[in-house]
C-alpha cells in the first residue's frame, strides 16, 4: 500500500502541542509539571482522550460479529485503525498489522509461533547486549524448551553494538536475530538495516523492537527490510494496551496461532479447528476496541506534526540537556553512542537513583530511576539503576532546566 502522508501542521513549533495535552496543565507540587518519563509512557492529547471516549458513549459494540449498525461503525473504526498502522510503518499490506497489548505480546507471539517451531538443540538466537527485559526472556524461555542457546552481541563503552562482532556472531546454527532499534535505557540508535541486511545474507530471519523508534522519528519497514517489527502504543501517545505487530504476510499466513479461541477461526468442530487468515488468526478473542481507534488517532495526531520534526525537536533537546547535565559535577551520563534518540541516563555520586527521583518529584520533575527493565545492561556499566530523563514532543528547554536545577538541590541536600 502507498503511505499517504497527512497535511502538516506547520503553524506551530513542536512543543506548542503540549497544550494538547491535558495533564500537563496540572502542577505537580505547586510547581509547573515537567514530565521527563515519557520513555516508560507518554502523556495523551485530547483528541486520543476523546477519541476513546467517543467510543463508549456513541458506537461501542463488538466487532466483526455484528450486522447492527454500532457493530459496523465500531468494526469500521478498528479496521481503519489497522490501515493508519500499516500506513505509520510503510507496510505494503494492512493485512500485515496485528494488534496485540504491546511490543511485549507481540515478542512473545513471534517467539511461540514463529521461532519456537524452527528450533532444536544446539540452535541459536542472536541478540544484544542493550535489550529490554521482553527481547530478553521470551527467547530464553523458547531455549529452555528446545535446547537452543540464546547468544548476545555485547555492548562498546560508549553504549554501541559492534556491527563487526554482531555480523561474526551470525553462524549456519543462527535460526533467529532480534534486535532493539532504540535502546529505552542508553538512547542508542541502532543501525538495524545494516544489522538486518546481515543477518539476511547469512539466511536468518529478523525482529526489530521499535518500541522507543516509532514515537521518536518512525520506521519504514521496507527500508529496514526486517521481517518482524512491534512497537507500543502508549508510547506514540496512544491508549496503553494496544500495540501493533508487523509481519510479511507470506510468513504470518504459515504461522500457528498465539491463542485459540473466538475470532480467530473459519470453523471450529468437536474434531477439529480451521483458522482464519492473517491478520484475525492472531486477535483471538473480543480485542481492545476503543484502544486500538485511539492508536489510529495518536498515529494521526504525530503524522500530522511530523515524525520527523518531533525527532528533531527532541534531539534539540537532547543536545542542550547533555550540555547542562555535563556541568553538574559528580554526573555521569551512561551511554554515549554517536547516534541517540531522545533518552538521557545517568548517575550522580554519593547518591542513589530513587533517592534522586524522590527529591526531583518534590520539585514537579518526573523522572525514571530504577534499572528501566534492563538489568543486563546496568550489569555491562556496573550500576545498579540509573537516572533516565526522555523526551517527548511536549517537552521544552524549561523542562530541561527544571530537571538541572532540581539535580542541584539533591547535591545541596547530600551535601
Amino acid at each position: 500500500m502507498s503511505s499517504v502522508e497527512p497535511v502538516k501542521d506547520t503553524t506551530r513549533s513542536v512543543a506548542e502541542h503540549r497544550g494538547d495535552f491535558p495533564i500537563l496543565a496540572r502542577p505537580m507540587n505547586d510547581r509547573p509539571l515537567a514530565f521527563l518519563d515519557s520513555a516508560a509512557s507518554a502523556q495523551k492529547p485530547e483528541c486520543v482522550i476523546e477519541a476513546e471516549a467517543r467510543c463508549y458513549r456513541e458506537y461501542y459494540a463488538n466487532i466483526h460479529r455484528g450486522v447492527y449498525q454500532l457493530s459496523q461503525r465500531s468494526t469500521d473504526a478498528y479496521e481503519r485503525a489497522r490501515g493508519k498502522v500499516a500506513e505509520l510503518l510503510n507496510a505494503p499490506d494492512a493485512r500485515e498489522v496485528v494488534f496485540v497489548r504491546g511490543t511485549t505480546e507481540a515478542i512473545n507471539l513471534v517467539a511461540w509461533s514463529f521461532v519456537r517451531p524452527r528450533l532444536g538443540p544446539g540452535d541459536e538466537i542472536l541478540i544484544t547486549g542493550m535489550e529490554h527485559h521482553s527481547n530478553i526472556v521470551p527467547w530464553q524461555l523458547v531455549c529452555e524448551e528446545t535446547g537452543a542457546k540464546l547468544v548476545v552481541s555485547p555492548v562498546t563503552d560508549d553504549g554501541e553494538v559492534d556491527l563487526e562482532d554482531f555480523r561474526a556472531r551470525l553462524g549456519p546454527r543462527t535460526k533467529f536475530a532480534s534486535v532493539v532499534h532504540v535502546s529505552n535505557a542508553l538512547g542508542t540508535i541502532n543501525p538495524v538495516a545494516e544489522m538486518v541486511a546481515a543477518a539476511q545474507a547469512a539466511d536468518v530471519p529478523t525482529l526489530v523492537d521499535g518500541a522507543q523508534a516509532v514515537p521518536h522519528g518512525g520506521a519504514d519497514v521496507q527500508a529496514i527490510g526486517c521481517d518482524f517489527y512491534c512497537f507500543s502504543g502508549h508510547k506514540l501517545y496512544g491508549p496503553s494496551g494496544i500495540g501493533a505487530l508487523w509481519g510479511r504476510y507470506e510468513l504470518l499466513r504459515h504461522m500457528r496461532p498465539y491463542q485459540g479461541g473466538g475470532e480467530m477461526i473459519r470453523y471450529v468442530t468437536f474434531e477439529k479447528s480451521a483458522f482464519a487468515a492473517p491478520p484475525q488468526r492472531f486477535e483471538a478473542g473480543t480485542p481492545n476496541i476503543a484502544g486500538a481507534i485511539g492508536l489510529g488517532v495518536a498515529v494521526d495526531y504525530v503524522r500530522a506534526i511530523g515524525l520527523e520534526r518531533i525527532g528533531a525537536h527532541e534531539g534539540e533537546l537532547l543536545e542542550y540537556a547533555t550540555a547542562r547535565l555535563r556541568e553538574i559535577d559528580g554526573l555521569r551520563i551512561i551511554g554515549n553512542a554517536r547516534e541517540k534518540a531522545g533518552v538521557i541516563s545517568f548517575v550522580l555520586d554519593g547518591v542513589h537513583p530513587h533517592d534522586i527521583g524522590t527529591i526531583l518529584d518534590q520539585e514537579g520533575v518526573a523522572i525514571r530511576a530504577g534499572h528501566h527493565c534492563a538489568q543486563p545492561v546496568m550489569d555491562r556499566f556496573g550500576v545498579p539503576a540509573t537516572v533516565r530523563a526522555s523526551f517527548g514532543l511536549y517537552n521544552t528547554r524549561e523542562d530541561v532546566d527544571a530537571l538541572v536545577n532540581a539535580l542541584y538541590r539533591v547535591k545541596e541536600f547530600f551535601g
